[in-house]
């Protein structure tokens, strides 16, 4: 096979390896454009083309995310993953895990672990690698790998995410959610969130966001129901969509243009977890980005004019 019939053709399993690693799908495609150039300049005969590109994404992947984790310290307020809409690699035989790997939770989950730790959590957990295949990826011995697989394991154990297991019942309920939502109905949205649910978002100050994390269903509730009425005057609208996997939509400008994405975490036949990403740079890949200052002024004068 041709090079790039080789490489074209785990190209969706490099992109997910990446994207897990990183968190973000411009630096996911960077690495994977740096490992295509890599399988292009090289001379030497390779025995498996699988093991080479998932071996430099691999690699590339951690070098990236060594850089990425000081400037995601310095970060103005939460920061989350860039919104991915769907996943370009599926394997039936491990659907479950790639599903959950790919969520805003677990990918913050990951977060927590060192890049190491999360590279040989992702190859072994997620696409089951054999150790040795693991190993030859991070440049790590198979028993390391095991250790820092044991540790991964531990840091992610106790914050597992869990949802809805049944698809059907989380669009429902995320539709319900929607409905609720466009209409302004809080005694709806009341009975959709639950008790401890967090309304999180992220800006990078960059854009227009919460000044800090709401909690309780009551507080989130009266903020949803306040706010999304007076975007829908300024002629903002949203489409349901997956995000990362999970319920959620992605709202637009009078133009069509990206102003949020909002992502949804049900468990119990409840919304957890709202979140969502306003940050103009994690948006650029999903569209044309609007200007969310303009439309927050829209919604500020629209708030004034009705009192």
């Amino acid at each position: 096979m041709h090079k790039v019939e080789e490489f074209e053709e785990l190209r969706p399993l490099l992109f997910s390896i990446a994207y897990r690693i990183l968190g973000s799908v411009g630096e996911a495609e960077d690495a994977v454009q740096e490992t295509w150039l890599r399988f292009d300049a090289t001379t030497a005969r390779i025995a498996s083309a699988k093991a080479f590109l998932t071996t430099a994404v691999t690699r590339i992947s951690i070098d990236v995310l060594r850089s990425a984790r000081v400037r995601r310290e310095e970060y103005a307020g939460p920061w989350f993953p860039e919104p991915l809409l769907s996943d370009p690699y599926q394997d039936p035989a491990r659907s479950a895990e790639l599903a959950d790997s790919v969520s805003m939770a677990a990918l913050l989950l990951l977060e927590r672990l060192s890049p190491l730790e999360r590279s040989v959590f992702v190859l072994r957990e997620v696409f089951g690698f054999g150790f040795d295949e693991v190993a030859a990826a991070v440049g790590r011995s198979e028993a390391a790998c095991r250790q820092l697989l044991v540790r991964a394991r531990r840091h992610m154990r106790d914050g597992r995410p869990r949802f809805e297991a049944d698809r059907r019942e989380r669009q429902e309920l995320a539709t319900r959610f929607f409905d609720a939502l466009k209409d302004g109905d809080m005694a709806g949205l009341r009975k959709l969130l639950a008790a401890d649910v967090q309304l999180v978002g992220d800006g990078g100050g960059k854009a227009p966001q919460l000044a800090k994390a709401v909690s309780g269903t009551e507080n989130a509730a009266r903020l949803l129901a306040s706010v999304f009425p007076l975007m829908a005057r300024v002629d903002v609208t949203f489409e349901p969509q997956e995000i990362n996997g999970q319920p959620g939509a992605i709202f637009r400008d009078r133009d069509g243009k990206v102003l949020h994405i909002m992502a949804l975490d049900v468990l119990d036949g409840r919304i957890r977890t709202v979140r969502t990403v306003i940050n103009p740079d994690k948006l650029g890949h999903l569209g044309p980005v609007a200007d969310a200052w303009a439309v927050d002024r829209e919604v500020k004068q629209a708030r004034r004019r009705t009192g």
